[in-house]
């Protein structure tokens, strides 16, 4: 199959590349037969969570104190890769492991740590945090969830929409204002269990893709937490949001890498069994000069993912390359995705077409995480 790459990867290491092999087969033999129940069912099955958290690939850069496998952003970076080259949709392992665990690891009390962690390594508690509203999406400071303080409890009331793992999750991380008139200075990080009187799930939304994907609305509602649920310190939440957002921005962009070669390589295999007019459809000027340019921007992206991962394996990735990477990353992947879905005419908008899939699953990279407007005023800030 025809690869973009013409020289190998010098970012991984040999450990690496050994969980590269256990991810792969796992996402072959228990992903992808399940991947038309969840779409139906609009979830991922809770045994694929534990069956990934007994083969180490929940929470892997979690310290082994608390159930992880102490490995680095490398081992991370390998199982968001492979996830985004297998085509399975809908899976929250990346948001669980590498977005919301290392907000409760860094943050956490130790008696945090030693409840919730070990469960969320195991796949036995789901993790989901709870950012965006009906009114406030990109803008955080916008969000108009409080949590009130009544004597050792908050008092949590609000709503919040697009929440991923939403249906599945036992553990909320709730971003509400504890002093609504600091504004972003007066937003706090707070922990709330699935079973707590006061919690409600709303409908799961249905989305243009990733069907299988648990998006969800959740309601608060005078819904009462100990005041040990606080997660950091009491109005400091914006700051702790902040510092973490270039890693989520660039595990979009470190997904969007692997799915455009994916697709390059599927395209390819396709328009060189694809006959039309009496010869391969690969043998058309057109054809051959769109595979050319998808495949030399493609190397432009995976030049700047690998660049990038570098860094950040070194922990010096910055909030202005994470956003330069999300932005573009996905934008790239979109426009790419546009054009092979062209080279399959009719059967590329057939769902049974993994050229197909790609599109309306990868649609939402160009939006979570910040949209791709939001990166270029970020971006800008810094000119």
């Amino acid at each position: 199959m025809e690869s973009i790459l013409t020289y190998p990867r010098q970012v991984y290491r040999e450990d690496h590349e050994m969980l590269r092999t256990t991810v792969r087969r796992f996402l072959d033999t228990e992903c992808k037969p399940r991947q038309a129940q969840w779409d139906k069912d609009g979830r991922v099955d809770r045994e694929t969570w534990l069956k990934a958290g007994r083969e180490g690939l929940l929470c892997p850069t979690l310290d082994p104190e608390w159930g992880g496998a102490g490995g680095d952003f490398g081992h991370a970076a390998v199982i968001v890769e492979e996830i985004g080259r297998s085509g399975v949709g809908g899976l929250g392992f990346g948001l669980h492991s590498d977005i919301v665990a290392p907000y409760i690891a860094r943050l956490g009390t130790p008696a945090q740590k030693a409840r919730w962690l070990p469960g969320c390594a195991l796949g036995e508690v789901i993790l989901a945090i709870a950012m965006s509203e009906p009114g406030a999406g990109s803008d955080l400071k916008a969000i108009r969830t409080t949590a009130r303080r009544d004597g050792d409890e908050y008092v949590i009331n609000g709503a919040k929409t697009f929440i991923s793992n939403g249906l599945n999750c036992d553990l909320v991380v709730v971003v509400a204002k504890t002093d609504p008139e600091l504004g972003a200075k007066g937003v706090s990080l707070i922990l709330v269990e699935a079973d707590r009187v006061g919690f409600r799930r709303g409908r799961k939304l249905e989305k243009m893709g990733q069907e299988a994907a648990d998006t969800a609305e959740l309601f608060f509602d005078e819904l009462r937490v100990p005041v040990d649920n606080l997660l950091g310190e009491e109005n400091k939440g914006f700051g702790y949001l902040m510092q973490d957002l270039a890693q989520e921005r660039f595990i979009i962009a470190l997904g969007a890498a692997s799915k455009l070669e994916a697709m390059y390589e599927e395209t390819v295999r396709y328009t060189r069994e694809r006959v039309v007019f009496g010869k391969p459809l690969v043998d058309f000027q057109n054809t051959k000069f769109k595979l050319a340019e998808i495949r030399t921007r493609a190397t432009a992206v995976r030049i700047m993912v690998d660049q990038y991962l570098g860094e950040h394996l070194r922990r010096k990735l910055t909030l202005d390359e994470a956003a330069m990477a999300k932005l573009f990353v996905t934008e790239e992947l979109g426009r790419a995705l546009d054009e092979m879905l062209q080279l399959y005419g009719g059967y590329g908008y057939m769902m049974e077409y993994p050229i197909c899939r790609a599109y309306v699953d990868s649609r939402v990279m160009r939006i979570y995480g910040g949209t791709s407007e939001v990166m270029k005023e970020l971006i800008s800030r810094n000119l």
